[in-house]
């Protein structure tokens, strides 16, 4: 029987894996793994980690994390000067279409003078 499966009936005190207790039909249980720690589950300690497959990656993650935060105040800087240019060129366009609206309004129709009142 398996750690992870065993369980131990609450009412008469039976190992069993089954979903109720065979020798009183309890469905009342706990996981064993709640009271055994992790370490002492363990047939054997896991060796540690070499840091050559591991460290390899962490480093390629790291280094591509620096490459792209170098490129972010060259990007704000570049958004910057593109929202400038688009604003100027919005702004000029307003007042030359004001211009020539404003133009027309003086005009007055052919053979006939403007109204003062």
């Amino acid at each position: 029987m398996k750690l992870n499966n065993a369980r131990l009936c609450l009412d008469c005190d039976e190992v069993h894996d089954e979903g109720h207790c065979p020798s009183c039909a309890s469905e009342s249980f706990a996981f064993i793994k709640r009271w055994v720690p992790a370490s002492e589950r363990r047939a054997r300690e896991r060796p540690p980690e070499p840091n050559g497959a591991k460290g390899e990656t962490v480093n390629t993650y790291k280094s591509l994390l620096a490459a792209s935060q170098e490129e972010e105040p060259r990007l704000t800087a570049w958004r910057l000067v593109r929202g400038g240019a688009v604003s100027l060129a919005i702004l000029g366009a307003a007042g030359w279409v004001w211009r020539r609206n404003g133009q027309r309004g003086d005009e007055t129709p052919e053979g006939g003078a403007a109204d003062n009142n």
